[in-house]
């Protein structure tokens, strides 16, 4: 599973980069992105990680809104929940490394585990108009996992 959850991601990847470059849509602020966060946070600690996690994986839900939207991992890289494709939960992202190589989730759990609460910027497809810019992730340890929710910074 995890070997096949990368070759489809670099696939992916690989097509962005190959495709004609279009104009960008507008991007969500970091301002959002912390507000999602907090909303996040507060949702699993009052509802338990169960709950919040089935309602960060809704795509029509209060947690997925546009290029925004709810990520989490266990602190061995298992999705639990994936607003952008609920698909993935389940899926071993231990190893899922941005297209330059960073190891972004092992650097997730690191800033995680040290610090509670932390930052990460890295190179994404942007998957609403599938060009790979840089992005940066918000990220929370609530209990034994990562909350984040990422954004592209103007």
């Amino acid at each position: 599973m995890k070997s096949m959850s990368r070759m489809l991601l670099a696939s992916v990847l690989v097509f962005a980069a190959q495709s004609v470059p279009v104009q960008a849509a507008p991007h969500a602020t970091s301002l959002e992105a912390q507000a999602l966060l907090e909303k996040a946070v507060v949702e699993v600690k009052s509802q338990g990680a169960d709950k919040a996690f089935a309602e960060f994986n809704q795509p029509k839900g209060v947690f997925n809104t546009g290029e925004l939207y709810v990520f989490a991992f266990d602190l061995h890289g298992i999705y639990q929940a994936y607003g952008a494709h609920p698909g993935l939960v389940g899926a071993d992202v231990s190893d899922l490394t941005d297209v330059e190589g960073k190891p972004i989730v092992k650097d997730m759990i690191e800033i995680a585990r040290t610090s509670g609460h932390g930052r990460i910027n890295y190179l994404w497809l942007n998957r609403g108009d599938n060009r790979l810019e840089h992005k940066m992730s918000l990220i929370e340890l609530v209990g034994d996992h990562v909350i984040g929710v990422g954004y592209y910074p103007n």
